[in-house]
């Protein structure tokens, strides 16, 4: 069993991972180049079909994560370690980015876009760490 919640967690992770950085290098750029007369709408639009994909894994990962951190025998710093960066992404996630996410969601705002782009940095570090040490520990 804890080799297919690994599995289920390197999966989740290195899924995120490639989202985050597709997020981050087309996504929100592109929302600078959106009209802003229909700016809330593609926002709504992009949030509800991303919420979609991304919401599941989020939970896996976060589910995977904690139960290797307490439970797994096999490299448990790493799993501590790679738990504590899930929490991380959350943090960042439900403290920064989804209320600018709320904001924006008001009109097209060009500060709070380049703060969103910004601070998707951190889940975009986050998560390639996460990928890497799960990775690491298949290798490993």
């Amino acid at each position: 069993m804890e080799f297919t919640l690994y599995l289920v967690n390197l999966f989740s992770s290195v899924f995120l991972c490639g989202l985050i950085w597709t997020i981050q290098l087309v996504h929100y750029p592109i929302f600078q180049r959106l009209e802003k007369e229909n700016f809330s709408e593609h926002l709504l639009f992009h949030g509800q079909r991303i919420s979609i994909i991304v919401i599941p894994f989020m939970a896996l990962e976060l589910f995977t994560s904690g139960w290797l951190a307490l439970f797994s025998e096999a490299n448990p710093h790493l799993h501590i370690f790679g738990f504590l960066i899930v929490l991380m992404i959350w943090t960042v996630t439900f403290t920064v980015l989804v209320p600018v996410h709320g904001r924006l969601l008001k009109g097209y705002n060009p500060e709070l876009i380049q703060k969103l782009i910004r601070f998707n940095w951190i889940r975009t570090f986050l998560w390639s760490l996460k990928a890497m040490i799960t990775l690491s520990l298949l290798i490993g």
